[in-house]
């Protein structure tokens, strides 16, 4: 069996140890040796990679990435300006941009047309280069709506939500979800209501319908995941039997406390807050509008923190598939945001991103460790990654990415050119009043609830 030998690198391990100097040995799919038993047994024919000046880890996995998306600037895009076999075909392009961030591994949690569980059946397939991938299908509402308000129709499919009205509606989406290739069943715990949005989201779920989504997909061998912000939401998902918690953002003593007992997995997915808390006025984006999402991320330092310290699994996930989060660019960021604000050590946050989130793609255990006995998914960064997280973040640093023992091309795909119908038009983002032509020049539009995710 063919055998690669990275050398002369200094390898972190994914397991929160400090670096250390050491060659890694691979054979076929699998890491066999790290270290001097790494040199010891490598045969002499096996193919020898120089890793002089660089970090050799495990790749890291994004635990909440939108493939299907593709940057969209509002959600009436992804709802009305996206087609199926197109949309599987960009998101295909976008896969690789993910590659060369150094990204082998990945969860999408629901999709247009629920198409990504056909993308991740090719990437599997050999049929197109990408990272691994996990997914679920259309996110699972209420009548009330998700994140959109009303512009989530009460009935049939709106984008990448499903609403289910009645018991043996949950059931049935549930088993058809299932059959048709999801590795999730996600739901959107909470939602906006548009007249009540000074509330923020709202749980839109009693406890006995998340105790019945959950029943139904764990009897057919199925995680669940929650999107949950706010307290009642997450405490509700952890008692009803949730696998896993996006965000958990707002949480108080009592969700705390469900989350901590069950040591649940929580996947903050802060890094579209903090992309327009950091970045939002070079985009002209309203203070309001920055400030709510910097409260998201400031309210929930001390659980999250708490949360943290008390063994519960942090994973990261950039929701990359907006405008703000293009793909390749910030899959590294969520790190960053572990470190700023819940007091993590720069090696704890690599932890976070390789490890603890293989449990995303449903191979904890299996991969996110530079170790024998796991899946040679590697990457190779200039210079010393836990001085520098931001080094993940230019594509020109990260060198080599393996999956499975294979190199991954990483020239960067062709350039696109414009898709007709595929974004909404615009001519600004303001009405041409008078006191818009002729007054004093004005900031930006107010928050509309309804475009936020």
């Amino acid at each position: 069996m063919t055998q690669s030998i990275i050398t002369n690198g200094r390898v972190i391990d994914g397991t929160g140890k400090p670096a250390f100097p050491g060659s890694v040995l691979i054979e076929g799919t699998k890491i066999i040796a790290v270290g001097p038993e790494a040199d010891a047994k490598a045969a002499p024919d096996a193919c020898r990679i120089d890793a002089s000046g660089q970090t050799v880890m495990p790749g890291l996995i994004d635990t909440h990435c939108h493939l299907a998306f593709d940057d969209a600037a509002s959600n009436a895009e992804i709802f009305h300006q996206r087609r199926n076999a197109l949309s599987a075909l960009v998101a295909s392009y976008n896969a690789r941009k993910l590659l060369r961030a150094g990204v082998t591994g990945m969860l999408d949690p629901d999709s247009t047309f629920e198409n990504m569980i056909d993308l991740r059946d090719a990437i599997e397939a050999g049929i197109v280069e990408g990272p691994r991938m996990s997914c679920g299908s259309y996110a699972l509402i209420t009548g009330v709506g998700g994140t959109a308000g009303r512009l989530i129709a009460d009935e049939g499919v709106t984008g990448y939500y499903m609403p289910v009205n009645s018991r043996d509606e949950i059931v049935r989406e549930v088993r058809r979800q299932i059959k048709h290739g999801a590795d999730w069943i996600k739901v959107h715990v909470t939602g906006i209501i548009p007249r009540q949005s000074h509330r923020g989201e709202m749980c839109v779920w009693t406890l006995d319908e998340l105790k019945l989504i959950c029943d139904t997909a764990h009897e057919l061998m199925t995680p669940v995941m929650g999107h949950c912000r706010g307290a009642e939401a997450t405490r509700r998902a952890a008692v009803a039997g949730f696998d896993f918690i996006f965000h958990g953002t707002g949480m108080d003593e009592a969700a705390l406390r469900e989350i901590v007992d069950r040591k649940l997995p929580i996947a903050p997915a802060l890094t579209f807050q903090a992309n327009m808390v950091d970045f939002g006025p070079a985009l002209g984006t309203s203070a309001e509008l920055i400030k709510l999402f910097e409260r998201e991320i400031t309210d929930s330092i001390e659980t999250i923190t708490l949360a943290h310290k008390a063994g519960v699994p942090i994973l990261t996930g950039s929701e990359a598939g907006f405008a703000l989060v293009p793909y390749g660019d910030w899959h590294y960021r969520e790190m960053e945001v572990f470190v700023k604000y819940f007091g993590m050590s720069p090696l704890e946050a690599i932890q976070c991103a390789t490890q603890k989130s293989a449990f995303g793609i449903k191979m904890l255990g299996e991969t996110g460790v530079i170790a024998p006995g796991y899946r040679a998914d590697v990457i190779c960064v200039k210079g010393k990654v836990e001085e520098d997280l931001t080094l993940l973040g230019d594509p020109d640093n990260i060198t080599r990415v393996m999956i499975d023992g294979v190199e991954k091309g990483l020239t960067p795909p062709p350039k696109r050119k414009p898709i007709p119908g595929w974004r909404l038009a615009s001519m600004g983002g303001k009405r041409l009043t008078r006191e818009v032509a002729f007054g004093p020049k004005g900031g930006p539009e107010p928050l509309h609830v309804e475009e936020l995710h």
